[in-house]
């Protein structure tokens, strides 16, 4: 059996990204008849036609859609082997790093990861923008190099990710809270009047499910969508904010928090990129970086 053209790889990756035949050939500098040809080598060699006619559009095939994140992650796994890695001159390194988390894990490890940018590498500035969701296409485009959050069902499967740190939710109250006094059951817990986390408006989650299991009941007042601006109405009024205890510790100083008096299970906070970066030798410090920042703040300050 005659070894396959491994140079197709290329081809079908900037076709089924550009999803054009035209386009396509214009990226990889070929004519548009060159381009065509390879089609049809690829479609001999796969058994399936990829991209076919709908109105004078081209639309790929559900083996094309399957392919896709495949053929993508091994044409940069390709170009990294062939890729020189070389150590990185943080001294004379000038670049801007964006970084996608929430409020509460840049105001904890922020400051810590600042000073350890500007002592190592001065010519490095760092870019905190807010994360309103789980949508990996700002790191497929590149307009974010990290970002920090629990890894799920949604997360793009074609990027990196590295466990930073393990968290569990709390309680917390303003100070003087009637909770901030006594025991908290699992009832007086319920009772109280809450505001619920949510990005997308959803009011159960694992704390509802195993009160649930009590025959009880959170009495949610509000939802919000951070934990943020959960601590900040909680510090403001009578609400009890259910936040993790880790990447929220800035938040809630000068307030009272608490175990929660039902079982909830701990979560995991990573950190993802995507794989185009692997090899960037800058990248590969600022990753390790940030995986040292919080793994000494959480030594630093134990549970």
């Amino acid at each position: 059996m005659a070894r396959p053209d491994l140079n197709l790889l290329v081809t079908l990756d900037v076709l089924l990204a550009e999803g054009s035949v035209a386009r396509a050939a214009r990226r990889l500098r070929l004519s548009p008849s060159a381009m065509s040809r390879a089609l049809a080598r690829l479609r001999a060699a796969t058994g399936d036609p990829l991209l076919v006619r709908a109105g004078r559009a081209l639309v790929p095939t559900p083996r094309a859609v399957e392919l896709r994140d495949r053929v993508g992650h091994l044409v940069q796994e390709a170009e990294a082997v062939l890729r020189p890695v070389g150590r990185v001159a943080l001294d004379r390194l000038a670049r801007t790093f964006t970084m996608r988390s929430s409020e509460g894990l840049v105001e904890t490890f922020g400051p810590a990861l600042i000073a350890r940018v500007e002592r190592e590498a001065p010519g490095v500035r760092l870019r905190f923008v807010v994360k309103p969701d789980k949508d990996a296409g700002p790191l497929r485009e590149g307009t974010v190099d990290l970002e920090t959050g629990v890894v799920g069902k949604t997360t793009g499967p074609e990027l990196r990710a590295q466990g930073l740190f393990r968290d569990r939710f709390i309680g917390v109250v303003r100070s003087g809270h009637p909770l901030s006094r006594g025991r908290v059951t699992p009832a007086r817990y319920a009772a109280g009047k809450h505001v619920a986390v949510s990005r997308r408006g959803l009011e159960g989650g694992p704390v509802d499910d195993a009160l649930r299991d009590l025959g009880l009941e959170r009495n949610i007042i509000t939802i919000v969508g951070g934990f943020a601006t959960a601590v900040a109405l909680a510090r403001a009024s009578d609400l009890i904010a259910t936040v993790p205890e880790r990447h929220t510790g800035m938040l809630r100083v000068g307030m009272h928090d608490f175990p929660l008096p039902v079982s909830t299970p701990d979560i995991t906070v990573s950190m993802m990129w995507h794989p185009r970066q692997d090899a960037d030798p800058a990248h590969r410090w600022f990753r390790e970086l940030v995986r040292e920042i919080c793994r000494s703040n959480l030594l630093e300050s134990p549970r």
